[in-house]
């Protein structure tokens, strides 16, 4: 049941429970990154899309972070999205010039990375476009006539596990979102996979079908920035294994900036420590051609 009190309700989930009902949204948001965690969300939300007869509600968005993704990346989320037949919309920061703005410019002109309390690379680079778009939509459907009188909907979907962290563990599934609401647009977030085991994702793409990026096969356990600064070590020095060009870019801006790239870890060690290793990798060219 739904409070009485109009203050309480403004703050609580469209339907009730632990897990939302999809028909009861406007529009269902999947924030997809190419990663495998989003893979596996998708196919989760398609299946109970397909099963509540609102398909035609879904709608893909992949924040581009330009320098700092993985080759292929805005290619494959787009990919995953077409698999199920389904609208892909790509955003990115844009500065006031209208190019985009990248987060290695940033930080140059900062003189600091971001770490875990300051998370401007996901506010500004992420959330903040994935915003944009959800105006555009809810625009769209309050033009179209097809709601009217009320704020739309919004679920807005996202592939966060509690496994990945302490942090993500305390998180609800689902639940209302006021940042992103306001008297347009009643947004709540939902995160399907948030019990998932790692061996469950990749269970789920299997019979999903779609195709993983091979910078997994190359040895990342993530698919997030290339150089992450909450990434695991490894994987940090695996990217730069791999990456070896965008990595002396990196180790280029801590040296002028002064700012060591995490407080535990430089750039100059991470770059150090992969061109030390002794064990050969492939390339993602040849890992790609391979799969």
């Amino acid at each position: 049941m739904r409070p009485a009190d109009p203050d309480a309700s403004a703050h609580a989930t469209v339907s009730d429970g632990p897990a939302p009902q999809l028909a009861a949204y406007d529009i269902l948001l999947v924030n997809i990154s190419a990663g495998k965690d989003s893979q596996a969300s998708l196919d989760v939300v398609v299946a109970q899309a397909r099963a509540a007869a609102v398909l035609d509600r879904v709608v893909t968005v992949h924040a581009d972070l330009g320098d700092a993704e993985w080759d292929g990346v805005p290619d494959l989320a787009a990919e995953h999205a077409a698999h199920y037949g389904l609208r892909f919309e790509l955003t990115s920061r844009t500065a006031d010039d209208g190019h985009t703005e990248t987060i290695l410019a940033r930080v140059a002109a900062r003189g600091m990375w971001p770490d875990a309390a300051r998370r401007w690379c996901t506010s500004d680079h992420k959330r903040g476009p994935i915003r944009t778009v959800m105006t555009k939509l809810v625009a769209e459907l309050r033009d179209s006539g097809r709601v009217s009188g009320r704020p739309v909907r919004v679920l807005n979907i996202m592939g966060l596990r509690a496994e990945e962290s302490r942090a993500r563990a305390r998180r609800v599934a689902y639940a209302h979102n006021p940042s992103a609401s306001n008297g347009r647009r009643h947004v709540d977030d939902w995160y399907p996979i948030h019990q998932f085991t790692v061996t469950d994702v990749w269970d789920r793409i299997a019979i999903a079908g779609t195709r993983p990026h091979p910078a997994y096969a190359a040895g990342m356990s993530r698919l997030s920035c290339r150089f992450c600064v909450l990434a695991s070590r490894a994987d940090l020095v695996c990217s730069a294994r791999l990456n070896p060009k965008l990595a002396d870019q990196y180790a280029a801006v801590e040296a002028a900036t002064g700012h060591r790239f995490r407080a535990d870890l430089s750039m100059a060690d991470i770059i150090a420590e992969a061109r030390g290793a002794q064990h050969p990798q492939l390339s993602l060219l040849e890992l790609a051609d391979i799969a």
